[in-house]
């Protein structure tokens, strides 16, 4: 199996503990010390006396002369749980508990340590790179005078968007929610869909500035141990100051840089991520964005849809038509060229007559008139996407109706031209993933020019690349063409038609480890009631 061959030197993965203290050591540095005002002068320091660093000051202990303070981000820390555990602490202060016994010889620490539960498991820290990596993650640090440590609580409580319905990847028919910006949300709504304790989960925080949360999740005895070590492997190598999108995780890890075509699969609905984890791949999740990652993926992938299999009477037939947008969004406007510009003999007298009569008043070849067109709906398209949601439709259609009839009335192009631009439009939409859309789009206009210049000759040697490109292509040391090239008869039966669910009993070949069996046994066939033809009718 080949694997990512960057020749970057493979830096050992650490514990998350350790990576964070590491950063928080280049904030800081240094042990904590016995002084709570030292300690809470240098987290200011460090800071840069940050506005939105909140300390506050209290007493504590059986006697309520001891000196404590608690530390939290605001805007990360949930204020509520803070203040009910602070009310706490202050209405005890100076009362021992009952079961201490001697209230001289109990600790400031040991009687704050009876409180804290009420906020979560603590974590005891001696450093200040744990101590920062706890407090910008949205967590509290209670600091007591005269001790040489500090116990991190779990007090994260920002605001987030909520589970919604998937606005890129719609279906009919199908789950409505999606992902949403925390990592924690992502997980559970995977695990509801996933109630297995072979689901493992693991979690690190990649980029020295931003200490993103990164995690992948996969299934033990399914997923191949070889492909989740090379995930581990790759994200391991990463060294950068910020990841703030899975894209960036995706450009990193990838097989290949250059190529226009995707070698990582991206879904914001949580039941596509579940469906890919019981068939071996390995999903990578990124605190901050709702776009989940998986691997390894295959060329076929890109055009199945959730919908696919919950549509009883559909078996794939959809996924023929997606095919076909896919080559009339890649060919048609290449092939109008090639034909109306070397091979008129094959097209009917009638038609051909009919086109050139509609190119007498046009002055440009059909080369530059296609072009034209095609830019002028590419500037269409990216000014519908980033204007505002109110006028973005009414850019598009207004652009398109009136730029399209006053072209054809001008004589710039032919209304052949037009439609056949606005066909391959109309195809371009039908993919399932935006993200397979964007190299279609580019290649498009490399088949155009070798048509200009070659006819269907150069069309034929353009597509013959691209096949042996595609070939080539690994995504995770899986080839991107399986099962169609090298062909796998066994793995056909979910491909570009999709077989009853009980004839795939089997996961793919090449995605997962060695548990290749999905169903143990065939579900019965039917066998309905069978009415009593030995009444007589009135009886």
């Amino acid at each position: 199996m080949r694997f990512w061959k960057r020749t970057t030197s493979e830096r050992p993965i650490r514990a998350t503990c350790d990576q964070a203290a590491a950063g928080g050591a280049r904030q800081g540095g240094g042990t904590l010390s016995v002084s709570l005002q030292d300690n809470m002068a240098r987290i200011r320091s460090a800071l840069g006396d940050s506005t939105d660093l909140t300390m506050r000051e209290f007493r504590i202990g059986p006697s309520g002369s001891a000196r404590a303070a608690i530390a939290y981000t605001d805007g990360l820390a949930d204020h509520a749980m803070i203040n009910r555990f602070m009310e706490s602490l202050l209405l005890n202060a100076g009362k021992p508990a009952p079961e201490a016994g001697d209230e001289s010889s109990e600790s400031a620490m040991a009687w704050m340590s009876r409180f804290v539960p009420m906020l979560g498991s603590p974590i005891r820290i001696s450093d200040f790179g744990g101590l920062f990596a706890k407090l910008l993650a949205g967590d509290s640090v209670i600091l007591v005078d005269g001790y040489d440590y500090a116990l991190a609580v779990g007090t994260k409580g920002w605001e987030d968007r909520g589970v919604q319905e998937a606005s890129a990847q719609t279906v009919v028919r199908g789950p409505r929610e999606s992902f949403t910006e925390n990592i924690r949300t992502n997980t559970a709504l995977i695990r509801r869909k996933i109630n297995d304790p072979r689901l493992w989960l693991e979690t690190r925080p990649i980029g020295e500035a931003t200490k993103t949360s990164v995690a992948i999740m996969y299934m033990k005895g399914i997923a191949n141990d070889d492909i989740v070590e090379e995930v581990r492997r790759r994200l391991g190598r990463i060294e950068i100051d910020g990841i703030l999108e899975s894209g960036n995780i995706e450009e990193l890890i990838q097989d290949e840089t250059i190529t226009p075509f995707p070698t990582v699969y991206n879904t914001e609905r949580p039941d596509a991520v579940a469906a890919n984890l019981l068939e071996g791949r390995v999903a990578i999740l990124v605190d901050g964005t709702p776009i989940v990652l998986l691997v390894p993926v295959i060329f076929t992938q890109f055009f199945q849809s959730p919908e696919d299999y919950y549509q009883r009477s559909d078996f794939g037939l959809l996924r023929m038509l997606r095919v076909v947008s896919f080559f009339i969004t890649l060919l048609a406007p290449s092939l109008f060229i090639a034909v109306t510009t070397f091979h008129q003999e094959m097209l009917p007298t009638t038609l051909m007559m009919s086109i050139a009569a509609q190119r007498e008043r046009v002055p440009f070849p059909a080369a530059v008139e296609a072009y034209m067109m095609e830019f002028t709906f590419e500037l269409l398209r990216e000014a519908g996407i980033r204007m505002p949601r109110a006028v973005g439709p009414a850019i598009s259609i207004v652009g398109a109706l009136v730029l399209g009839e006053a072209a054809v009335q001008a004589g710039f192009v032919s209304p052949a031209m037009v439609i056949v631009v606005s066909i391959t439009a109309i195809a371009s939409f039908v993919f399932p993933s935006f993200s397979m859309s964007i190299p279609v789009r580019m290649l498009r206009f490399v088949l155009m020019a070798l048509a200009a210049s070659f006819g269907l000759y150069g069309i034929f040697i353009g597509m013959m690349i691209l096949g042996a490109h595609l070939c080539s292509l690994r995504s995770f040391g899986v080839p991107y063409m399986s099962p169609l090239a090298p062909m796998n008869a066994d793995d056909q039966k979910d491909t570009i038609l999709r077989l009853p669910l009980w004839r795939m009993s089997t996961r793919p070949n090449r995605i997962g480890g060695d548990n290749v069996v999905r169903e143990r046994t065939p579900p019965p066939e039917p066998d309905p009631p069978q009415p009593n033809r030995s009444r007589k009718t009135g009886d």
